[in-house]
């Protein structure tokens, strides 16, 4: 039980039996482990025995210390506060892509982000924003990517009270195609703009959840876009890495795993 291979199936062994709300039994588990019955079976006794599952009608359920273990995991992620754990995902991000990697909250009432957070770049040229700006959501990275993951209803009753105005040459600002974009976002998981907002300035935004699925930001990485279009694949990659990272270190947990 002390092999790596055994350390990885003990964990995923607790957050399958986490992750359901009926008791999984021993054939369940196999498959979803892809893992010999007598391999699981093993496991299983040695979780028992410190009562980490307990049997329950021929199958298995989480037992009283993964409850404790739970609960002691908790408050030491509320000790850690998750913007300790968004600034590291920002570093990582910015040493990755090499761009101005900026976190932003917003208010989709108020049709507005703000910019709560910035790594910049150490290109001569770069994407340049301060604390406390603010910008729209619809022509925005950040916004969309926001926008991508709010509730059916909430896009409604934005678009209805929605009064888009053109801040460049390029701005959308037909609803029914940002209807369309933020959609689009929604199914890529990730949001990306160019000269939408300001002349010369693209960006690439994912947004940032916690335990409860709240979006609690936007993870951006602002460029010229004179660079964006070598590489717009590569940077949407990253920044849907990242922003799932960061979520996942504050109890994200996304459908199907």
């Amino acid at each position: 039980m002390s092999s790596p291979q055994s350390v990885t199936r003990v964990i995923h062994i607790l957050e399958a039996l986490c992750a359901s709300t009926e008791p999984v039994s021993l054939a369940q588990l196999s498959r979803s482990l892809k893992a010999p019955k007598s391999s699981i079976a093993a496991l299983l006794r040695g979780l028992a025995q410190a009562e980490f599952v307990v049997p329950a009608d021929g199958a298995w359920r989480l037992g009283p210390r993964a409850f404790g273990l739970g609960s002691a995991l908790i408050e030491a992620r509320r000790r850690l506060q998750s913007s300790d754990l968004i600034r590291a995902g920002m570093r990582r991000l910015a040493e990755r892509s090499g761009e101005t990697v900026l976190f932003a909250v917003g208010d989709v009432d108020a049709d507005a982000l703000t910019y709560v957070d910035v790594i910049e770049s150490r290109n001569a040229v770069r994407f340049s924003v301060s604390v406390g700006d603010r910008r729209p959501l619809f022509c925005t990275a950040g916004g969309r990517a926001l926008l991508a993951v709010a509730s059916p209803a909430q896009v409604r009753s934005y678009f209805r009270t929605l009064r888009p105005r053109a801040l460049t040459a390029q701005t959308v600002v037909d609803k029914r195609r940002l209807a369309g974009i933020i959609e689009q976002a929604r199914e890529n998981g990730f949001a990306q703009t160019m000269d939408q907002a300001a002349d010369g300035a693209t960006g690439t935004a994912s947004a940032v959840r916690d335990a409860t699925g709240a979006a609690l930001g936007a993870l951006i990485v602002a460029a010229p876009s004179s660079r964006l279009q070598a590489t717009r694949d590569e940077l949407a990659r990253l920044v849907r890495e990242e922003a799932a990272a960061v979520s996942a270190t504050l109890g994200f947990r996304a459908a199907g795993g």
